[in-house]
């Protein structure tokens, strides 16, 4: 008998989903920062068994939209509601279960297994975290509560195991030697974007999108020439640094993760460019994938 389904991670901005994605992969698909927002589409990963597919969407933290480029970020989330198998919630040793109530009520209403994941674990006593859990238990009784900390890698087979086991019975829906349904050259435009969201404060990494002019592999190495658009020219001054500074340590900090995450050497160019409110301009939103 073979199992197989879409598992789709859903919750809040911080609360550690795409850590919990990655862990439960093996890989580094989605991009980790300190900071809320980071994960804009809905990312897949994939892990394959003789009798088992996993189809994991990572989607982006739920907020409330200010341009039209977080609507389009909440439509990926309200589509993973309508196309899921089961259900992995996560949440975090300081959320409340009474937090986006509305996506709770979506929740508590839908007919397939729901794992509420109780993240950061390593970051709390015993005593609180039985109380949290109980409280989880309380809002969605139907629920599988498990603690855990992705970063530590705390309970991460249990989580694993526990989607397997209540998986339906059906066929693969990728080749089993795929890990994404992504190209390479979208990991690499969340690789850079990544560490602008490191290195940069205020409102820099969330008003910047990156775009891969051109991606040319060969068999040792690959050139990859990038866009990164802004809205204003201050944005642009800020990005690019005194002399270029700023701009060459983020752009070398990606070239490396590059190298690590392809297997090969990295020719990066990076070009900065100036798009007026580019979050809100819906054509523009439509070349990029946001709609």
């Amino acid at each position: 008998m073979h199992r197989s389904g879409f598992v789709n991670i859903i919750g809040n901005p911080n609360v550690g989903k795409s850590t919990l994605m990655n862990a439960l992969t093996g890989e580094r698909l989605s991009v980790v920062t300190a900071k809320a927002q980071t994960t804009r589409h809905r990312i897949m990963g994939i892990i394959s068994g003789d009798d088992f597919q996993i189809v994991f969407s990572d989607t982006p933290g739920i907020i409330k939209p200010k341009y039209k480029m977080q609507e389009s970020m909440m439509d990926f989330v309200r589509i993973a509601f309508t196309d899921a198998d089961v259900i992995v919630y996560v949440t975090d040793i300081v959320e409340t279960p009474e937090k986006n109530a509305e996506y709770i009520d979506k929740i508590s209403a839908m007919d397939v297994p729901v794992f509420v994941i109780i993240n950061k674990i390593d970051l709390t006593t015993p005593e609180k975290l039985d109380e949290l859990s109980d409280l989880w238990k309380e809002m969605l009784p139907l629920a599988t509560v498990i603690p855990a900390s992705a970063k530590e890698k705390f309970n991460i087979d249990t989580i694993s195991a526990a989607i397997r086991s209540v998986l339906p019975e059906g066929p693969a829906y990728y080749p089993k030697d795929e890990m994404t349904d992504k190209p390479e050259r979208f990991f690499a435009s969340e690789i850079l974007r990544g560490k602008i969201f490191e290195n940069y404060e205020k409102e820099i990494p969330y008003c910047t999108e990156v775009v891969i002019e051109s991606f040319k592999e060969s068999d040792k190495l690959i050139h990859i020439h990038t866009l990164i658009f802004v809205e204003r020219d201050t944005q642009k001054a800020i990005l690019i640094g005194k002399k270029g500074a700023a701009l060459k340590k983020t752009a070398t900090e990606a070239r490396k993760e590059m190298e690590r995450f392809f297997d090969k050497k990295i020719f990066l160019e990076t070009f900065v460019k100036v798009r007026k409110d580019w979050r809100n301009d819906e054509n523009y939103l439509k070349n990029l994938g946001y709609i």
